[in-house]
């Protein structure tokens, strides 16, 4: 038995295997620009202005904030970004695959936990998410509502505000995600229990993620999602 009777979730890199949805964009945007860059440069590349990019502009959609990302990783790598590369890069998201034990783990969890979405994208985008992963949330918290980028602790405080509304306290939810840098630091800054997926296991780098601003230790770590629900269920 656990404590916890809601799960919210990261989405995008915990649920979504976003780091090969962004290669399967910038693979073909390096190759046509002559870039000889290797997966690791690009998704650092993306790392560093995805970051800034949330930061500076927290109120534009995330479509907007891919299409920016993509003008200043060609910038990095002194490339055109293209129109049309960056169009294409912008609208992507609908298409990057969920890891393979995403859904079956999920419905499992359905079955003991509410379960709610807090992520850094926008309401037409994660649609097409939702359809793959083939799963009705109990509620859904997204940067084109709160005006807000994780690790913003305004996302944070919707999600809150949402627990309360689903008659949940903070001590009974468990916040799920393999980001240290967008996640496990401002939630456990606000008290909440953690569950570090760690996707990029016996991988090097920190991949499309910035690394954390301090350190964190996740109250749960778990290699995948499936691992998670053994230790949970």
């Amino acid at each position: 038995m656990t404590p916890f009777r809601l799960m919210s979730f990261d989405c995008y890199g915990t649920l979504v295997d976003w780091e090969n949805g962004l290669l399967a964009q910038l693979r073909p945007w390096a190759s046509r620009s002559k870039l000889t860059a290797s997966d690791d440069a690009l998704l650092a590349a993306f790392a560093t202005a995805e970051a800034a990019c949330e930061a500076e502009f927290p109120a534009l959609p995330y479509t907007e904030i891919l299409r920016r990302v993509h003008g200043r990783i060609a910038a990095q790598f002194d490339r055109p970004s293209l129109a049309a590369a960056a169009a294409a890069f912008a609208t992507s998201v609908g298409d990057w695959p969920p890891f393979a034990d995403t859904s079956a783990a999920l419905r499992e969890l359905q079955s003991h936990f509410k379960l709610v979405i807090v992520s850094n994208t926008d309401h037409v985008s994660f649609a097409r998410t939702q359809a793959k992963l083939g799963i009705s949330f109990d509620a859904l918290v997204l940067a084109e509502d709160v005006g807000a980028y994780k690790p913003d602790r305004r996302m944070f405080d919707a999600m809150l505000a949402t627990a309360t509304r689903l008659d949940v306290a903070p001590h009974e939810i468990l916040h799920v995600a393999a980001s240290l840098y967008h996640d496990h630091v401002p939630a456990k800054a606000l008290g909440l229990a953690t569950a570090w997926i760690h996707r990029r296991h016996g991988r090097d780098g920190n991949g499309a993620t910035s690394p954390a601003t301090t350190p964190v230790q996740p109250d749960y770590y778990a290699r995948s999602l499936r691992d998670l629900v053994a230790q949970l269920v």
